[in-house]
């Protein structure tokens, strides 16, 4: 069993990309109107999420929306493939991320070059039919059952990044907007790869905050209560990576330096280290992504 029930309406799919659990879950609503899944995941999860599906009893020519936060692979990857499976799905996605799923090939020679071998793990994209897409910044779906799903935008972590909030528990899924969720720690840490954007990472953790969440769905991974605490919790650990790299960077410190001050002077990051350092993907994501794009924001910035 990799599903689980979580709320009203509302089911987790851990899709164990790589062999990893707990590392990338889709999410189900389903009511007798509509069934919306959030994220696909990659290319390479796109069996286990159908074998999820299988395992709730949902047929795939019952799936209404493929709800994407963002189009990174880990993300919306697998969209094109999971929509063969998927014959009444709409995609729902930003609109800066339509040509990129319209045509994945620049998105995967971009991810490669990032994202290394991690890129491997999750699988090259394959195209969307531009009929099948529908691109949207803010709406409300009506989900029955009394229920709607509001969509609005939360930039920062990447210039096309979408929340979503459901009504039924009081909760958001909000991509990357709010960073990894760590259920063994119970723990979050900043997901910032180039490009990164701080000034509106915080207004979108402010956007997440207005709507009173009870929950949060995290996408890595899982579901987490006290949303608001988590959410201005996020809000002060970017602030205070941006004071240590700041400074480090007006020292001219190495990025090597960086990180062991990062990893060292933030105590959520000091829990996380050994773990992270010693997982094959979040070590190349989580630490050095992450710190390797908000050091060049803070470059940029200074430099200005």
């Amino acid at each position: 069993m990799h599903t689980a029930q979580i709320g009203k309406n509302l089911y987790l799919i851990d899709l164990e990309t790589g062999g990893y659990k707990n590392f990338i879950g889709s999410y189900v609503i389903k009511t007798v109107k509509k069934t919306i899944l959030i994220e696909s995941g990659p290319t390479s999860s796109i069996p286990n999420l159908l074998s999820g599906l299988a395992e709730l009893k949902i047929q795939p020519k019952d799936v209404d929306i493929v709800a994407i936060t963002h189009i990174h692979l880990d993300h919306g990857g697998g969209a094109g493939t999971l929509l063969k499976h998927l014959p009444n799905a709409q995609i729902l996605v930003h609109p800066r991320g339509v040509p990129h799923i319209v045509d994945p090939e620049k998105l995967w020679l971009s991810s490669k070059s990032v994202l290394g071998f991690v890129s491997d793990i999750f699988g090259k994209p394959e195209p969307i039919p531009q009929e099948r897409i529908t691109a949207i910044t803010e709406g409300v779906i009506d989900l029955g059952d009394e229920g709607v799903l509001t969509v609005f935008e939360t930039l920062g972590h990447a210039s096309h990044n979408l929340s979503f909030h459901e009504s039924f528990n009081n909760g958001v899924f909000p991509g990357d907007a709010a960073g990894t969720y760590f259920p063994e720690f119970n723990t979050v840490s900043p997901t910032t790869p180039q490009p990164f954007y701080l000034e509106a990472s915080l207004l979108s953790l402010d956007k997440l905050v207005s709507y009173c969440p009870s929950f949060m769905y995290y996408s890595h991974f899982g579901k987490a209560n006290d949303a608001i605490r988590r959410l201005r919790g996020y809000k002060a650990q970017l602030l205070m990576w941006n004071n240590i790299i700041q400074d480090a960077v007006k020292q001219n410190q190495s990025f090597e330096k960086i990180t062991q001050r990062v990893l060292t002077e933030d105590p959520l990051m000091s829990k996380l280290s050994t773990f992270l350092l010693g997982h094959t993907v979040y070590a190349k994501t989580a630490i050095e992504n992450s710190l390797y794009g908000f050091t060049e924001y803070v470059k940029k910035a200074q430099s200005k």
